[in-house]
């Protein structure tokens, strides 16, 4: 039988959810690709979501990296449902998670046409609503994605420190949401003021990037600290 502090836990997390989390994390950094594949894209200026423009060479790296990414993300959520214990804060979290993952699926199936930064016909194109569906919403998807990204991580770090689960989530989790709303509400700013706006949107990627890493870290030490917690301690005999 368990123990109290066994029995109140989260349960534990299948390895295909650490794994998942993992492989997201790394799809999700695509962009770092950038200097290799797309050169031509201003780093300081330009809109990371002009990479997996339609018209730009290795756009379906990116939007790939996306899609993988959400697709990974809802499978984490999912199995974290299904497989672990279910308390209002967690629930909520993992919700959003899936709701993070559904969204940057949308960034890949909504692409820009062009990259606005990049080419001055595309600019003007954009201005003046001669654009697609697709362009249009795609900031509808970029928006929700770091809203839901936002969410998650606090929402999964109010659960950790209520419940007392996943340390990682715990400590990193609300200072990673807290740092994602700054640099949103830094992209704000720049893109009023018409510059920085691309090197605050890779912050804001990567402080996602560090959130799903952390999610991948916590459910893997709970797996390791029950592991060892399940194992009959050794005997004076096996320890010499």
């Amino acid at each position: 039988m368990g123990s109290v502090e066994e029995d109140s836990g989260p349960g534990r997390a299948p390895l295909v959810a650490v794994a998942a989390a993992v492989v997201a994390a790394v799809s999700y950094s695509t962009f770092l690709l950038e200097h290799l594949l797309s050169p031509d894209l201003d780093v300081i200026n330009g809109y990371v979501s002009e990479l997996s423009a339609e018209n730009q060479p290795s756009h379906l790296v990116y939007s790939g990296g996306d899609f993988v990414t959400g697709l990974l993300s809802i499978t984490v959520a999912v199995t974290a449902l299904l497989t672990l214990r279910r308390r209002r804060w967690a629930v909520t979290g993992w919700v959003f998670l899936a709701l993070f993952g559904l969204c940057a699926i949308g960034d890949a199936i909504f692409p820009l046409d062009c990259a606005p930064s990049l080419q001055t016909w595309c600019a003007l194109r954009e201005r003046s609503g001669e654009v697609s569906f697709s362009h249009q919403f795609h900031a509808v998807t970029s928006s929700l994605v770091i809203a839901c990204g936002v969410a998650a991580l606090l929402t999964l770090s109010i659960a950790a420190r209520r419940y007392g689960w996943w340390p990682p989530l715990a400590r990193w989790g609300w200072r990673l949401a807290l740092a994602e709303t700054v640099f949103a509400l830094s992209t704000v700013l720049a893109m009023l003021l018409g510059r920085w706006l691309g090197i605050i949107q890779r912050v804001q990627i990567s402080v996602l990037v560090l959130g799903l890493v952390t999610v991948a870290w916590a459910l893997w030490a709970d797996r390791r600290r029950r592991e060892a917690r399940s194992r009959p301690p050794r005997t004076a005999r096996e320890a010499s």
